[in-house]
């Protein structure tokens, strides 16, 4: 939500989702972003997963993973799900804007 309050205020477009099943559904819908910020930890589908099925649906939007897990094996598994970026949390104004 964090996030999504500081877009807002540099005026840049953008839509939050409650889970990674949200996020997986929102594209097949057929919505296309430039970038995806997706994070590890949410309900129903985690960011990995979704993050997978995202790349495995062909989506090639930039994704870059936000996570407060600092651990390397997690961080891994989550870059190797197909992130093109990782950011661990809180994310900075600085760190959000070298995410866009």
């Amino acid at each position: 939500m964090i996030h999504h309050r500081l877009l807002n205020i540099l005026g840049i477009e953008n839509h939050i989702v409650g889970n990674g099943k949200e996020a997986v559904e929102i594209h097949l819908s057929g919505k296309k972003f430039n970038l995806i910020l997706m994070d590890r930890d949410m309900p129903v589908m985690n960011g990995i997963e979704a993050t997978k099925k995202l790349r495995e649906m062909g989506i090639r939007s930039t994704i870059a993973g936000v996570s407060s897990h600092s651990v390397s094996q997690e961080r891994q598994a989550f870059i190797e799900a197909g992130l093109d970026d990782y950011h661990e949390k809180p994310l900075s104004v600085t760190k959000l804007l070298s995410a866009i």
